[in-house]
């Protein structure tokens, strides 16, 4: 029994296949369309966005590079968690929304930045995404100016140092069209496959010998083969045998005989 369940999963799994070799016209022209479209979303419904970077320093300046303890260290890389939440303080964030003459709120402008901390680093790094790549870089400039300016008030300390401004890209950093095609594309290859299988699946009408033999366990005796001409032949005999009975019998059938 489990022979034959194995010999069922295996058959099938050749007619799925089989189906998608024989529907591949319509599942590749169905993956070019959706990327053809995702294309075109990318490039004319999406708004570019471009990014600028600001990075800080965070380490005392009176501190030499050759009197830094790892004890100092430790402490460094705790005080950036505190950093990365005094960048975020309203504070700092309307006072940056002041300087720009920004029409923002405070959480707008928090949805445009981001604070990140490389891996075993006291670098501080200050990033915004917004359209205007020229005032993306002013963003994250004055923030770094600002930021610093209240770390250094609030943490009684030299202020940190700003490693890297803000660099204004020349090309947006989303949307990113190849990705976007690529991805399209594999989805509609993938959803014109899924819809192709489906509808095998969901049909169950009989239409060979073969289905009659596997779904209803039936042995076909004979076949017999109708051809689309001969029907409609056979049609054609039909429609002209009747209208030759119809003409008989509307005449009037002749006597032929002398008359006494």
């Amino acid at each position: 029994m489990e022979q034959n369940m194995n010999d069922e999963i295996e058959i099938d799994l050749l007619e799925i296949v089989l189906l998608i070799r024989a529907r591949i016209g319509i599942i590749l022209l169905t993956g070019v369309l959706t990327a053809a479209a995702a294309g075109l979303i990318s490039n004319f419904l999406l708004t570019p966005i471009y990014t600028s970077t600001s990075k800080l320093y965070i380490v005392n300046k009176s501190t030499s590079i050759t009197s830094l303890a790892l004890q100092d260290l430790q402490l460094g890389a705790q005080l950036t968690q505190d950093y990365m939440v005094l960048v975020k303080s309203r504070p700092v964030v309307t006072q940056v929304i002041d300087n720009l003459e920004l029409d923002m709120s405070y959480e707008e402008m928090l949805s445009v930045i981001s604070i990140s901390n490389p891996t075993n680093t006291r670098i501080l790094e200050i990033t915004a995404e917004y359209p205007d790549p020229f005032l993306a870089k002013r963003i994250v400039d004055d923030f770094a100016t600002v930021s610093a300016s209240r770390i250094a008030k609030i943490m009684d300390t030299s202020e940190p140092t700003v490693v890297e401004e803000g660099y204004m890209q020349p090309n947006p950093s989303s949307p990113n069209t190849k990705r976007n095609v690529v991805i399209g594309g594999i989805l509609g290859l993938f959803l014109a496959g899924g819809i192709v299988v489906v509808l095998f699946l969901l049909d169950d009408t009989i239409k060979d010998s073969e289905d009659i033999e596997k779904y209803l366990g039936l042995n076909t005796l004979g076949l017999i083969p109708v051809e689309i001409g001969s029907n409609r032949q056979m049609e054609q005999d039909k429609k002209n045998r009747r209208r030759g009975q119809k003409k008989s019998r509307g005449k009037k059938p002749k006597i032929r005989g002398k008359v006494a």
